[in-house]
């Protein structure tokens, strides 16, 4: 019965799914730290001792840009999780 669970993949199968799952991670990695560098931070830091004001619009668009930016992140960690789920799921499971 447990046989019946795992699946048996030839080695071009294998390979057409893992490396394409690597690569894909590796991509989703790279643009990760790409789009949490462009980031501000949230703290205030030393420019809240000069007393730096924002006008309305100026403070609008940096906060559709940073909403814009999360959201990326979000959606980079999810694919980047499906893909290495997918690799583990193809890995562990395959009797080569």
């Amino acid at each position: 019965m447990l046989d019946n669970l795992l699946f048996k993949m030839s080695w071009v199968a294998f390979e057409a799914v893992t490396i394409p799952c690597l690569v894909l991670s590796a991509i989703c990695a790279i643009f990760l730290i790409i789009v949490v560098m462009l980031q501000k931070s949230n703290s205030s830091g030393i420019s809240a001792i000069g007393g730096q004001q924002e006008t309305f619009y100026g403070k609008n668009k940096g906060k559709t840009l940073e909403h814009k930016l999360r959201k990326l992140t979000v959606i980079t960690v999810c694919l980047m999780a499906a893909f290495m789920i997918a690799f583990s799921i193809v890995v562990f499971n395959a009797e080569i």
